[in-house]
């Protein structure tokens, strides 16, 4: 086989039935060109693959999501590094499809797919939104995707599934393996942004994703890395006048969850029907805010390097994010 352009990491803690049905997807892959690393992250070498494009790293303990993207990324040389949910099942036109809109936009550092959830014929996302408070969501999520097939940009893709340019990993870093689960590939694409690095939306390269397979809909886990990793997102790449404003409208989504909680809607009621309280989702929220004022020294050294590295002025990010905004409101009824 000729030298893959494309490795394509697959982190896995399950590494159940669901990862080799991801496996199998990419065995029907019509781009030839990739070579597969499966990130265990199991602690127990619990990843079983065959065939000649896939090896395995195997972890002693689960180092997190970013960290094993990372990894596959020092093990390659390919110019192209795509990740790929292990509850996730690729079209055969993924990768083919990925590659084609990244070869002909050299600027575009990164790739969104059209990933949708799998048995339901609705998207999961078609690239990032991002609130007032850095509170991330997935484009488009329960639409009909056929309401996508035009667009051409995207904020940021999802990790979900997704394609970066080697050049500007080596450029602006890889995930940053502190956020250890959720908003890691916001937080990525978001440097990649002030960069000056675009996001290409590519309809065509379709995945079936088994919505949060590994960690839950709505788990303590889940509430706990979103609720500190949001914040993290915010001291490190909003611009000041956003970064000022950020806390009060976090008071507003607080308020509309509690809207949405009475409504028997959104995550709140998520997590209350998945047999958890009101007072320990409080508790959760409260341990994310003390890991993050214990940890503000380095957030703000952080965000000064990638201020180093910026090629758009403030005014030019700003109007970015307002461009892939989505409302407070909206964010606690999803």
């Amino acid at each position: 086989m000729s030298l893959p352009i494309v490795t394509v990491v697959v982190p896995t803690l399950a590494a159940d039935d669901a990862l080799a049905d991801c496996l199998r997807s990419l065995e029907s892959q019509t781009l030839d060109r990739f070579d597969v690393v499966v990130v265990d992250n199991s602690g127990v070498r619990r990843a079983k693959a065959g065939g000649a494009r896939v090896r395995i790293i195997a972890n002693y303990q689960n180092v997190g999501f970013g960290a094993a993207v990372n990894q596959a990324f020092r093990d390659s040389a390919a110019p192209y590094l795509a990740t790929l949910n292990d509850d996730a099942v690729a079209h055969p036109r993924w990768l083919e499809a990925l590659v084609a809109a990244a070869d002909v936009r050299p600027r575009a550092g990164m790739c969104a797919s059209q990933v949708r959830l799998a048995g339901l014929g609705m998207l999961d996302s078609a690239g990032m939104l991002i609130a007032a408070d850095g509170s991330s969501k997935q484009r488009g999520h329960g639409e009909p995707p056929d309401k996508f097939d035009r667009c051409r940009d995207a904020l940021c893709p999802s990790g979900s599934a997704a394609l970066y340019r080697r050049k500007m990993l080596e450029e602006i870093g890889l995930f940053e393996e502190s956020f250890f689960l959720y908003c890691e590939d916001t937080d990525l694409g978001l440097r990649a942004r002030w960069a000056g690095w675009e996001c290409a939306y590519v309809s065509e390269a379709v995945v079936e994703h088994r919505y949060s397979h590994s960690a839950g809909r709505a788990s303590p886990l889940k509430a706990y890395y979103v609720e500190r990793n949001r914040m993290y997102t915010v001291i490190r790449n909003f611009p000041w006048p956003l970064l000022v404003r950020a806390r009060p409208a976090w008071f507003v989504r607080c308020f509309w969850h509690v809207v949405s909680l009475i409504r028997r809607e959104g995550k709140a009621a998520e997590f209350r029907q998945a047999g958890y309280s009101t007072a320990f989702l409080l508790i959760l929220i409260l341990r994310a805010h003390l890991a993050v004022l214990f940890k503000l020294p380095q957030l703000f050294r952080e965000r000064r390097r990638i201020r180093s590295t910026r090629r758009v002025s403030r005014h030019e990010f700003q109007a970015l994010l307002a461009e892939y905004s989505i409302s407070l409101r909206q964010v606690a009824e999803l």
